[in-house]
């Protein structure tokens, strides 16, 4: 199943600058693992903002969960998930 998925980043500003950091380093890594196994599928990045939009292509809705709970920086997330379905006017996706 393919999720849009919107995540806002609000830190706290007495995070000290060192878990801030560290947070970031895991949050990077976990999320380049993901999408090198082809569930985190697009991340896009809002200009000017510290937030993203995300396709996940997963299981069903409890993957999802799991995989959102699990960034790091989750606790800090506001996130916003929009299920998709494919639209009976787009053109096939080809095969690779």
């Amino acid at each position: 199943m393919l999720y849009l998925v919107h995540m806002r980043v609000d830190l706290p500003h007495d995070l000290a600058p060192g878990r801030v950091e560290e947070l970031k380093r895991a949050e990077r890594e976990l999320a380049q693992d993901l999408q090198r196994d082809g569930r985190w599928v697009h991340l896009w990045r809002v200009a000017g903002r510290y937030e993203n939009y995300s396709v996940f292509d997963v299981a069903d809705h409890d993957e999802l969960h799991g995989l959102l709970t699990s960034l790091p920086l989750f606790p800090y997330l506001d996130v916003t998930v929009t299920a998709l379905a494919r639209h009976p006017s787009a053109l096939p996706t080809p095969p690779e």
